[in-house]
């Protein structure tokens, strides 16, 4: 364990030292989300993407560069998650994909894998498919279609098991250089986000944007409950206050919003919520959405929304024949149909 009695540490070079990155656990709870391509940070030398994929830094100067450390006892074990990309979803493995196949591998089989060798390959089955994931280029291809999709392998946010099984606390320590903050306007303290693809909290940022959360906090402070029309790309939309939620004025979709003050638990408030249910065989399954016959209507997404919206109310949707309601204080689903009860949790 590191100083900060954190298993990881986050470091950033400008030249030819490496030096600790504060405030580290706003990088790792983003990192930790399958579905998070990268972060931006302030720093004293302004604004700093991190590319999670590429390891890789984006800034004002070109000697800059990013490294994630890991420091556990002999006896500890980090607990790491393999993805893979199906359709829009990153999905783990061993947990029942869109296409109702379990591979036969979990993450746990895949890390052990990639321990003894990070550039060899690895050979499994799911349904009635076989597949070979790459390690050097993160891919996984099915070996009769050819199809290929994208492999990630992310660490569970401060989840390191050791002999007991019990989890290591950690505290954040304040270093001097550089800091990782979330991109809050000093005047506002306050940042705006929206649900953005994968389940994942994007913040309103020009120029993406033709506003940002200094203009939408503006808005908000003179009336609560109004409503805000921007831009973004090609496409207009209304945010709505007293809902907390955007629509494509377009397309009509629907995405949740959400206001996060400065002094809020940015380790809490940055990790993204999944949504799971407990199948017929006693496992923890996702919620995800498809538009094949028998698909579920409702992703995680979708959920997570309802919720944010109102924690004691309930949300109804339909798989195949049957038609379920999931009842957010109770967090329990119920087959409308058969009257069948299962449990559901947020994680």
């Amino acid at each position: 364990m590191n100083a900060s009695g954190k298993h990881y540490e986050w470091q950033l070079c400008s030249g030819q030292q490496w030096s600790p990155i504060a405030n580290d656990h706003v990088i790792e709870c983003n990192y930790c989300q399958p579905g998070a391509r990268g972060i931006t940070i302030n720093t004293h030398m302004g604004s700093l993407y991190i590319d999670f994929d590429a390891m890789t830094l984006r800034g004002p100067s070109a000697d800059l560069a990013v490294r994630r450390l890991s420091s556990l006892s002999y006896n500890q074990i980090e607990d790491v998650g393999w993805y893979y990309k199906d359709n829009s979803y990153w999905c783990e493995y061993g947990v029942q994909g869109s296409s109702h196949s379990t591979s036969s591998i979990s993450s746990r089989d895949l890390e052990q894998q990639y321990n003894s060798n990070p550039t060899c390959s690895f050979q499994f089955k799911a349904g009635k498919y076989s597949y070979v994931v790459n390690f050097s280029d993160m891919m996984q291809m099915n070996l009769s279609t050819h199809k290929q999709r994208k492999v990630r392998r992310r660490p569970k946010f401060t989840s390191v098991n050791n002999s007991l099984n019990t989890f290591e606390p950690f505290t954040s320590t304040m270093i001097p250089f550089p800091s990782a903050t979330p991109s809050v306007n000093p005047s506002t303290a306050v940042t705006w986000q929206f649900m953005g693809d994968e389940g994942i909290w994007t913040e309103y940022q020009k120029p993406r944007s033709s506003l940002n959360s200094m203009d939408i906090e503006r808005q908000y402070q003179s009336n609560p409950q109004s409503q805000l029309v921007f831009n973004a790309g090609y496409y207009s939309y209304t945010l709505f206050f007293n809902g907390m939620y955007q629509i494509n004025n377009t397309f009509k979709t629907k995405r949740a919003i959400r206001r996060i003050s400065a002094n809020e638990n940015i380790s809490s408030t940055l990790c993204q919520a999944r949504w799971q249910f407990k199948d017929i065989k006693g496992r923890w399954a996702d919620f995800i959405k498809g538009e094949g016959r028998g698909e579920c209507t409702v992703s995680s997404q979708d959920i997570e929304m309802q919720y944010q919206q109102n924690r004691e109310g309930v949300i109804s949707y339909s798989t195949g024949q049957f038609y379920y309601r999931l009842n957010f204080s109770e967090m329990i689903q119920t087959n409308l149909s058969t009257g069948t009860r299962r449990p559901v949790r947020r994680v």
